[in-house]
């Protein structure tokens, strides 16, 4: 008999991912009503993985070593903090930059402990193989692009533009929290615990096969999704001068729905023992970033919307694929710890809009064109490792686990 209560622990990771990506349309607003420059605005979009990655890489194992419930529940308390911090820092870089790494904490223990949590409460029901890296990644997607989309709708056309999106983030927190105590925990403290330190260590992140088959595609995840709603609307800012803001967030929504949608179909293109997923996830990645090179060149607003759906879908197909491969390495003590190490290196990708803005600025003469060129190529070259690490390293390789348990 499934409990219902084993589904309430999705509007927790929804609630941290709308307060993680509901900034992301707003930055047009804030190039705009700010003296800060363009290197810096996107730099705050960055900022929030200075609180992922310590949350992903601390709060995952220790999720194994304590149990879910403690590491998670603080998760919605630091969304609605830094949603907080984000309302009321509007004209100051300092807040705004502290509010987006207590954004970045709640979503680093959503993504590893939530995450976790929700796959191992999905085998509990006795949902289907790859049910719960399903769920977990259209939770993230739906609240970064359900966020996204009504921040920009209310920064655009709402009262309060600087504070408003946020107090929706606020409630939906509190709401996630209250349901969040009711869900049964799924990994209990051990009686005998071992040092804290052997905790943290990770054995199966040396595993060949999440080197050179998982690696290759994890940075592209959120490179591909910050390419689509982040630089693409800046760069048609111009042409979208009546409603920049909307702009931003219909470039969220239709990227991140795109995502969304290709997760749903995700588990029967991933089949294990196959690359198809990653096969399937770096091919949209390579046609987005033809396709955003020619919309930054010709500065067609239709050829950007084409360019953030096919990076959008090479982002969700990327995500899933990854938590896939990721849920099939990991034994039950660090499935979370190697989750944490997995989107530790996708949010990586965060730090592209930042550093093509700064090129930019160094070296004039580059143009986002060419840089979408340069990422189609890069694109193409880990696919090449993914599927060679495919062949060397297929799934269930023994040899490759025993290497990572000796490292």
């Amino acid at each position: 008999m499934i409990d219902n209560r084993n589904r309430f622990g999705w509007p927790a990771v929804f609630a941290a991912a709308w307060g993680g990506n509901e900034f992301t349309p707003l930055l047009v607003m804030y190039r705009q009503i700010t003296d800060l420059s363009p290197v810096v605005v996107d730099a705050l979009l960055f900022a929030y993985v200075l609180g992922i990655v310590p949350a992903l890489l601390i709060g995952g194992p220790l999720s194994d070593r304590f149990g879910r419930r403690p590491l998670m529940l603080p998760a919605p308390v630091f969304a609605a903090l830094g949603s907080v911090l984000l309302a009321a820092g509007s004209q100051s870089a300092a807040l705004l930059t502290v509010g987006r790494i207590c954004s970045g904490i709640a979503l680093g223990l959503s993504m590893a402990v939530g995450g976790s949590w929700i796959k191992e409460l999905s085998d509990r029901d006795g949902a289907r193989a790859g049910a719960g890296a399903g769920r977990a990644a259209m939770s993230l997607t739906a609240g970064f692009g359900v966020g996204a989309g009504v921040a920009g709708v209310l920064a655009e056309w709402g009262p309060w533009p600087h504070v408003l999106p946020y107090l929706v983030n606020i409630a939906i927190a509190v709401c996630a929290l209250a349901l969040l105590t009711v869900v049964p925990e799924t990994r209990f403290r051990s009686s005998t615990p071992g040092r804290l330190i052997d905790d943290l260590r990770i054995p199966a992140a040396g595993h060949r096969r999440f080197m050179f088959v998982v690696l290759p595609v994890a940075p592209w995840v959120f490179g591909a999704a910050a390419s689509a709603y982040a630089i693409i609307p800046a760069l048609m800012s111009a042409r979208t001068s009546g409603a920049p803001i909307a702009f931003a967030a219909l470039c969220c929504v239709l990227g991140l729905g795109a995502g969304f949608g290709i997760q749903s179909v995700g588990r029967r293109i991933d089949m294990p023992g196959s690359s198809r997923g990653v096969v399937v996830a770096l091919t949209a990645l390579v046609a987005g970033m033809l396709v955003a090179a020619l919309a930054a060149h010709v500065l067609t607003v239709w050829l950007s919307l084409v360019a953030a759906t096919l990076l959008g879908c090479g982002y969700g197909m990327a995500l899933i694929a990854g938590l896939l491969e990721v849920q099939r390495i990991a034994g039950p003590d660090d499935l979370a710890g190697l989750t944490a190490v997995f989107y530790s290196v996708t949010y990586l990708g965060f730090a592209v809009p930042a550093l093509l803005a700064w090129i930019t600025e160094t070296w004039t003469s580059i143009t986002y064109t060419e840089m979408f060129l340069f990422g189609a190529i890069a694109a193409l070259a880990c696919l090449a490792v993914a599927m060679s690490g495919h062949t060397r390293h297929p799934p269930g390789d023994a040899a490759g686990g025993r290497r990572a348990a000796d490292a």
